[in-house]
């Protein structure tokens, strides 16, 4: 490989997956192919451990306050970004838990343009909705009862900056 080769890093995005009364709550967002549904999800940003970015997101794109409860799953995918062409591969952690109430005047981050509940069945019907096949994906896991204790998400002190002693 010699010393020039760049190492390949895949984008590290979180995902809420979000069930309550038989629907799940998802976001309707913009992109460059038009208006999508996406589980509220997002990146994960430098000194942020995955449940501080879950939480965070969900805040940002629905204005809920977000309770993590279990890992749902890790995924890792590759898209092809049709107009741009943009070759990214994603590696998602899902996150399930349960939110509260819209904070009232709390606006959506752009691009979200409105949050929706859907039943699993509505969103079966309407893959070319959906930001990326891991939105289904990660919804089928909850659905089968896919879970995994938040413990095995471990952040270590490091990231916040502080050293071991």
């Amino acid at each position: 490989m010699g010393d020039n080769h760049v190492r390949w890093k895949p984008s590290v995005t979180v995902a809420a997956v979000v069930s309550q009364g038989g629907r799940y709550l998802l976001v309707e967002e913009m992109t460059a192919e038009g208006l999508k549904l996406n589980n509220p999800a997002g990146h994960l940003d430098p000194g942020e451990s995955l449940l501080d970015a879950v939480v965070r997101e969900v805040l940002e794109e629905t204005a809920r306050p977000f309770h993590p409860e279990a890992l749902v799953g890790a995924y890792l995918a590759r898209f092809r970004h049709a107009r741009s062409g943009e070759d990214i591969s994603y590696l998602r952690f899902a996150i399930c838990g349960e939110v509260g109430e819209a904070i009232a005047g709390r606006a959506l981050d752009a691009p979200v343009q409105r949050t929706l509940w859907m039943t699993p069945a509505e969103l079966r019907a309407c893959p070319e909705r959906h930001r990326s096949p891991l939105v289904m994906q990660c919804i089928a896991h909850h659905l089968a009862g896919v879970r995994a204790p938040l413990s095995l998400l471990h952040a270590d002190p490091s990231l916040y900056g502080h050293t071991a002693t």
